[in-house]
């Protein structure tokens, strides 16, 4: 090689040879891809993910029968008049006087419709001592926030008139209002803060604002063209705005890491007496290629959530799958180019108080060859010790309680709509969040349909199910009717869950489900979340079985190793239940909760166990095979396996613990959000990353392969006729630099 040339002759080895040979057609044709891909992505305009898209079961029927009919439902509303003390009641003067206050000053707004006063609905409380006001929103239902400021001035008026009694107003336009003034900017500033945060870090590991800025630069490349291909893959695919976040996290921390791998390795080999072409030619060979096996495994991972058949995880794996791509394809095209180009440049912008650290240019970290001497010298005992660790920190997580958040389990009692909530709740259980039946019928005025709802309305409150009032409201044109039904039980998700059990299971059946030609979907907020959680349980078989079977078929390819294979999926299955353990002792019994600004709200939101699954088995994936690459690099160029287990380790633990600083900075931001939802998947995911980079990584990873010695290799003689993924690591492309004692370069 002292011509400089490699022989490697991987994909990521040839792409980076030709991008830093035709640099300004590499970088052009970059950023004309990003151009078009945004243009072509606006213009197309971006479809969102629709209710009846949401999920299967009754939920998606009861929402496809409704838009069927063309019936938009309005936001609606609830005024709570309650006594403060509990000396008035709904008999009394004083407090029927409340009420028509209320209806009038709703009605002078002109933004509400179809107000009901308690006295006409019966929607007084058992004790007498609480009523509601009902009323809709004009317009559309997804912009009623933004209309409903005074109508909720209006009722905070009548409150300062009647000081004796609390005047609160909750609903959907009410809430949506509330939490965007309060939470609004939540997503915003956190998706801003990951920019300056990552380039901070980025500043400290290279000293150098160049060099800090090309990683940052190219994930924001990345995530813009991916928002582009977002907006023309949502007409097969539909989008989400959730999608839209978790693509920004997933872009920024794999986008980084793959730029920094590269990086680092190119500055190292240059270190090292390389001259630049070399330098870069063994970069693409060698990182270049653990990007491109780590961003198939991520992909492969993402791909999971397809199997789900619920729209929104669809989407968010769909969006995260196509960002690592475009992450990938970046990494090992345009950034050789862009390091061509820079050269020695890339070192501008040095940061005076920032010293480079010189390492010899081994790129060796003086900690972690500590921390090795100790694990390799007694590799049993590391192993027993880290896997004892990670399963107690695993071990509260076999106890683990998943559901939909109620809101004060979201928020706590931060907001005063949420002890309005509660106080709904108390005095009308199930009543702000009741059950929902859409009733279709052939004529929903025919005698024996009328007939079956009244039945089934009498039967609801005598089965126990709810304490009523029900309300029937009827669509004659479109022969639908809408039943809504509170549910006893209220906030209490397991005694609400009994409830919409004996609505479904005994009383639709005896009643509704006697008439010809009906269809009866029950929905709701209640039925949606027992609904959800029923198809996500049912798709957690195939979506494990698919990723750790993909994910073990490309490491075996990648590396030709049955135990390596083998042990990258045990590792990260140890990494991914450590991660389970913390938030359960977190989030669900509040051990520690306050340290991270959290609270135990005794449960684990329902969809993050399976996101976090497959999120964090693809970016466990990341560090994994950098830093066994390196290991079975070293071991090509002639090193004992403990000899290249120590070097692989040590050369790596500098840019692995940079990539996660900032994959943990990055998700700790989600975890300062408000919602506790937001807390849990950016506490879970800044939780594994560290205990993957440092435990996983710097401990068991080396142990375990120590003990295992050469056996790290084995590959069946019955598997040789497998793909050989792995000649982009031949010993010609990484050959070292020979130096004589006096540390002077002699040969290549």
């Amino acid at each position: 090689m002292g011509n400089g040339e490699t022989r490697a002759r991987g994909l990521a080895a040839r792409a980076g040879g030709w991008s830093a040979r035709h640099r300004w057609a590499a970088v052009g044709i970059w950023v004309l891809f990003v151009v078009l891909a945004m243009g072509i992505g606006s213009a197309a305009g971006r479809v969102d993910v629709q209710d009846s898209d949401q999920l299967s079961g009754e939920t998606h029927t009861a929402a496809r029968i409704i838009e069927d009919a063309g019936i938009d439902e309005p936001a609606g509303e609830t005024v709570l008049v309650q006594s403060k003390d509990g000396s008035l009641t709904a008999t009394d003067a004083e407090f029927r006087a409340a009420v028509t206050a209320v209806v009038r000053a709703v009605e002078r707004t002109g933004k509400v419709t179809d107000v009901t006063s308690p006295y006409d609905t019966r929607t007084i409380s058992e004790d007498g001592r609480s009523a509601l006001v009902q009323f809709d929103m004009r317009g559309d239902a997804e912009t009623a926030g933004e209309r409903v400021e005074p109508v909720l001035k209006a009722v905070e008026d009548v409150g300062k008139d009647h000081r004796s009694l609390r005047i609160e107003e909750i609903g959907g336009a009410s809430m949506m209002k509330t939490f965007d003034d309060a939470f609004g900017d939540d997503f915003q500033q956190a998706e801003y803060s990951a920019v300056p945060v990552a380039l901070g870090i980025l500043l400290i590991a290279f000293g150098a604002l160049v060099a800090a800025l090309l990683p940052v630069a190219l994930a924001i490349t990345a995530i813009m063209a991916t928002m582009g291909l977002m907006g023309i893959v949502s007409h097969l695919q539909p989008m989400s705005e959730t999608a839209n976040s978790v693509m920004l996290l997933v872009g920024m921390a794999v986008g980084v890491d793959y730029c920094l791998f590269y990086l680092r390795r190119e500055r190292e080999e240059r270190a090292a007496g390389r001259d630049a072409r070399t330098a870069l030619q063994i970069a693409a060979a060698t990182s270049g290629r653990a990007i491109v096996v780590s961003g198939v495994t991520v992909c492969v991972a993402m791909a999971g959530m397809l199997f789900t058949g619920i729209a929104e995880f669809e989407a968010m794996g769909l969006a995260s799958l196509m960002v690592v791509a475009v992450a990938m394809v970046g990494s090992v095209t345009v950034l050789p180019a862009l390091l061509s180009l820079l050269g020695e440049r890339v070192e501008k912008g040095r940061v005076p108080f920032l010293k480079r650290r010189q390492r010899g240019g081994s790129g060796e970290s003086r900690f972690w060859t500590a921390v090795l001497r100790r694990v390799l010298a007694r590799p049993v005992v590391s192993v027993v010790v880290a896997v004892g660790a990670l399963l107690a920190v695993a071990a509260p997580a076999v106890g683990m309680k998943t559901q939909n958040l109620t809101l004060d389990q979201e928020f706590g009692d931060s907001l005063p709509i949420v002890q309005t909530y509660n106080r709904v709740n108390e005095a009308f259980p199930g009543g702000s969040e009741p059950a929902e039946v859409v009733v279709k019928a052939r004529d929903i005025n025919a005698p024996e349909v009328k007939s079956a709802l009244a039945d089934f309305r009498a039967q609801a409150i005598s089965s126990g199910a709810s304490r009523g009032p029900v309300d029937i409201r009827l669509h004659d044109a479109q022969n639908v009717a809408f039943v809504y039904v509170p549910l006893v039980g209220g906030s209490d998700q397991d005694r609400a869950g009994e409830s919409l059990e004996k609505l479904r299971d005994e009383v639709r059946p005896a009643t509704l489900g006697k008439v010809d030609g009906v269809q009866a979907p029950i929905t709701g907020q209640v039925a949606g979340s027992k609904d959800f959680n029923d198809q996500l349980v049912g798709s957690v078989v195939p979506v494990f079985v698919f990723v750790v079977a993909f994910a073990f078929v490309l490491m075996l390819l990648s590396f030709r190793s049955l135990t390596v294979a083998l042990t990258s999926i045990v590792l990260n299955l140890l990494s991914v239940g450590a991660a389970y353990g913390i938030l359960v002792a977190v989030f669900q019994h509040g051990w520690g909760a306050s340290l991270v600004g959290a609270e135990g709200v005794g449960a684990i939101i329902t969809w993050l166990p399976l996101f976090l699954f497959v999120i964090l088995f693809g970016l466990s994936m990341d560090y994994h095979v950098f830093v066994v690459s390196r290991i079975r690099e070293a071991r090509l160029r002639g090193r004992t396996t403990k000899d290249a287990i120590q070097h692989g380790v040590v050369t790596t633990a500098g840019v692995v613990t940079s990539a996660a600083v900032i994959m943990v900075a990055v998700f700790a931001i989600f975890g300062t959000l408000s919602m506790q939802s937001m807390k849990q998947m950016g506490v879970g995911l800044a939780a594994a990353v560290l205990i993957d980079a440092t435990i996983i990584r710097g401990v068991l990873l080396p142990a375990v392969m120590a003990l295992l010695g050469e056996r790290n290799w084995y590959l069946p003689r019955w598997l040789h006729r497998l793909p050989d993924l792995t000649h982009d690591e031949s010993p010609q492309a990484v050959a070292p630099v020979t130096r004589d004692d006096e540390g002077e370069r002699l040969t290549v």
